[in-house]
């Protein structure tokens, strides 16, 4: 890669870091990101990256200082000069937030949005945003990246005739195209939010008895929609399940719902890191490194990003 590139990354997510500079066969930047110990974050880059290309990669998921590290790392690099400052957020949170559907309530992703903005960056790249037209709450230019990929790469061995894959109402068109790549028809999951993280689900449009399902969706977060739908999938008549879901929040008894459900395989990416998680054998982790390395390298030598995904 070209040496005006800098590659920073955040203690939020420090494996998926490494496997981008690897992929870019780029070190990362020599940069403190310590706290001071009344726990304020002190930030240092010990590099000169005046007139540089940087990249900060840092996942936003909780704690709140994975955020408030992130803002600091982009204000440091502005005010050392960098030349463009790209914040890489494999995973974005705050994106569930993202209307006024009650009375005085925040409509959160937009304030992160620009707070990122705010801050000094001059563009966003993520991966599998909750809901696609966030992208407009970003007034810097923005890219968004897919994991379908990865997880085609790994469900690209089973036989179509024997699968069929699933969606939710918000995810239909991610996953017919997800679908359409493997060969598989999809299903729809009916379900009704009673409030957040406590869902039921009614029904499943398509034929899903004598299959074996594979549930496709952006994130699992406390895990009651993702069992609750694959126990009632095998009530339905469904054979095996398996889950193919690009964020693994894992909060609450999620780990506890998961090893007690009718799942047989989670594949999950490394968005966030979950090497504290002691994730059971039902988990497999399939890294988005590569996409996330070449996609910083065409925005780097000014090539297209959305050709990455054209299936």
């Amino acid at each position: 890669m070209n040496e005006k590139i800098k590659l920073i990354t955040g203690n939020s997510n420090r494996p998926l870091a490494q496997r981008i500079a690897d992929y870019l066969k780029t070190p990362l930047c020599d940069a403190e990101i310590k706290r001071f110990s009344d726990g304020e974050i002190a930030v240092k880059i010990n590099e000169n990256i005046r007139g540089t290309d940087v990249f900060i990669i840092q996942s936003t998921n909780p704690p709140a200082e994975n955020l408030l590290e992130l803002l600091v790392i982009i204000d440091a690099a502005r005010r050392a000069s960098a030349e463009r400052i790209t914040a890489v957020i494999p995973y974005f949170a705050y994106a569930r937030q993202d209307r006024k559907d009650q009375p005085r309530v925040p409509i959160t992703s937009k304030l992160v949005a620009n707070l990122i903005a705010a801050s000094g960056a001059s563009r966003v790249l993520t991966m599998d945003l909750h809901a696609v037209q966030l992208q407009g709450f970003f007034d810097i230019p923005m890219d968004h990246l897919f994991a379908n990929p990865v997880f085609y790469d790994y469900c690209a061995g089973f036989k179509p005739d024997h699968w069929v894959v699933l969606a939710d109402l918000g995810s239909i068109k991610m996953v017919r195209n997800f679908a359409k790549k493997l060969s598989m028809p999809f299903a729809v999951l009916d379900k009704k939010r009673h409030e957040a993280n406590q869902v039921e689900v009614l029904n499943v449009i398509g034929e899903v008895k004598g299959k074996n399902v594979i549930v496709r969706d952006d994130i699992v977060d406390t895990a009651g929609t993702l069992t609750q739908a694959a126990d009632f999938l095998v009530k339905q008549g469904a054979k095996e399940i398996y889950a193919c879901l690009t964020h693994a929040v894992l909060s609450g008894r999620s780990l506890e719902l998961i090893e007690n459900s009718s799942i047989r395989k989670l594949v999950v990416s490394d968005t966030i890191d979950l090497e504290s998680k002691n994730l059971s054998h039902k988990f497999e982790i399939a890294s988005v490194g590569k996409i996330f390395g070449e996609a910083i390298s065409r925005i780097h030598k000014g090539e297209s990003v959305s050709s990455l995904f054209e299936y």
